[in-house]
């Protein structure tokens, strides 16, 4: 759930559920004041001996149901208010709806209920005006005042009297409002503060979360994990802070990777290019203190001096091609060209070179049917002359032998270069593209040369969108295969740097 469903929730919650509660401690309050008026039902004896009359209500429907049945009386049969057992009967059914019934004939009280009976109340009673009185006007500050005139059968004047007694409830609401009124404040308070702390919870817990595993990164921890299990917005900031981590710890981890190679870099170039200046020196001074003291001495000497600065000229040569490949600074100049001509080229000027004499060549094409990829043409002759070269420095016998085969598939050639040399050990054989790795690590340079020609053969494979490996296993010689993309219909080649 978003944060921002979670808040309309919770401000619904802060009204609707206030108001259901304050509703049912309304009810339970109310209940408890008036449990004993509400839906209380009384019931009196007969009050005359045709009718069965039963007068039964609550507080104050009963004592309405009450006096309409004693008005009927008094409108039709008036003696029965005459009747004082009568009149004590009706006054025990009011009395228990806390009224009292006061009877007056001739101006004169002929009956009083005891409930309502004080001294001088005939004389209240003749100055108090219950069609004058407001709300607050009551009898004694008691009792509110009902009046009905009518006629007993002397033909009599009398008058009705219904005194009800409003004080205890009015009492109990006194009481009833301020504590309606308190438990609503208590509702809100408890009720608003709870939610707001459940909602701020959610949302600040997780932030101190973040908080804690960002001073983790600040301290160069880098290993604590977050994980937040949310998928609202602060699960997104989560996930996004754990990428960021990871993404933070590979770069710190390639960086440092970075640095090792750069000074394992540095520790290479420095031996292969102390090992020649060091021979060079080494001549320089047998001339210069006459141990070669004839020609022949002297002219080997020069020829090893020659070999030296060659070695040291072609390894600046290769350090810089494959710094400009690793820089990407080096341009490619593509074109389409036809592999299965390429190779036969590359296989008969291979085969014409006096290095290679001892080695013999063959080419499987499938048949000689074109190939057509794109591709730079010098930096391609590279790769293969690089491959080539680093299978004859370890091939060695009359028996010497090297296959290229070349076959196309859907969107690629694959060209692959196979030497019947000793083969590479298992655990080198990844690492052989690696710049300056050599399986003979004593870096002795009559078995290896400078360590970079597989890896300038990655480069440039790579740069032209295909992919290299090498297949090998020890006694049976070694196979290195790279792939170029096919021509696509409607290139035209191009320079790119």
């Amino acid at each position: 759930m978003t944060i921002r469903k979670r808040l309309i929730i919770s401000y619904i919650a802060m009204v609707l559920i206030p108001v259901i509660l304050f509703i049912a401690v309304t009810v339970l309050v109310l209940k408890f004041y008036f449990g004993d008026m509400i839906g209380e039902r009384h019931h009196s004896d007969e009050l005359a001996d045709h009718g069965n009359m039963i007068f039964t209500g609550d507080m104050i429907g009963g004592r309405e149901e009450l006096l309409s049945n004693v008005k009927f009386m008094a409108s039709y049969e008036p003696s029965r208010l005459a009747d004082s057992r009568f009149l004590q009967e009706v006054d025990e059914a009011f009395n228990e709806l806390q009224a009292g019934l006061v009877i007056v004939q001739k101006d004169s009280v002929l009956y009083a209920s005891p409930y309502v009976d004080s001294p001088g109340l005939y004389d209240q009673l003749k100055q108090f005006r219950p069609e004058e009185a407001e709300w607050n006007d009551k009898l004694n500050d008691r009792f509110t005042v009902e009046k009905y005139d009518f006629v007993f059968e002397d033909q009599s004047a009398g008058t009705l009297y219904l005194l009800s007694e409003m004080n205890p409830i009015l009492d109990k609401m006194q009481q009833l409002f301020p504590i309606l009124f308190l438990s609503l404040l208590l509702i809100i308070g408890l009720t608003n503060g709870l939610l707001t702390y459940l909602v701020s919870r959610s949302i600040i817990k997780p932030l101190y979360t973040l908080k804690r595993a960002a001073e983790q990164i600040k301290e160069g921890n880098l290993d604590h994990r977050l994980n937040l299990k949310r998928k609202d917005e602060i699960g997104k900031v989560g996930e996004a802070f754990e990428e960021m981590r990871e993404r933070l710890k590979q770069s710190i981890q390639l960086q440092l990777q970075y640095e090792e190679n750069r000074k394992e870099l540095i520790s290479n170039i420095s031996h292969d290019l102390k090992t020649p200046i060091t021979g060079i020196k080494a001549c320089m001074e047998g001339i210069r203190d006459g141990i070669a003291d004839t020609e022949e001495k002297r002219t080997k000497y020069m020829q090893m001096i020659d070999k030296k600065a060659t070695d040291m000229d072609r390894l600046i040569d290769e350090l810089f091609l494959f710094s400009k490949l690793d820089l990407k600074r080096l341009p490619f100049h593509f074109e389409k060209i036809d592999m299965t001509a390429y190779l036969r080229d590359c296989a008969m000027e291979l085969q014409a070179d006096p290095h290679m004499k001892a080695v013999s060549f063959e080419l499987h094409d499938d048949g000689g049917q074109p190939v057509y990829v794109t591709a730079d043409r010098e930096k391609l002759q590279r790769v293969v002359m690089n491959i080539v070269n680093n299978s004859v420095k370890y091939m060695s016998g009359d028996n010497q032998k090297i296959d290229m085969k070349l076959s196309a598939g859907m969107e690629e050639a694959a060209i692959s270069i196979r030497d019947n040399g000793p083969g590479i050990d298992r655990e080198a054989l990844p690492y052989i593209f690696d710049r300056f790795y050599r399986a003979d690590q004593s870096r002795n340079s009559s078995t290896g040369g400078s360590g970079l020609g597989l890896a300038i053969v990655k480069q440039i494979v790579e740069a032209h969108g295909g992919r290299v490996w090498a297949e090998s296993k020890a006694g049976e010689g070694t196979v290195i295969s790279f792939t170029l993309p096919l021509q696509q219909i409607g290139r035209t080649g191009g320079e790119r740097e």
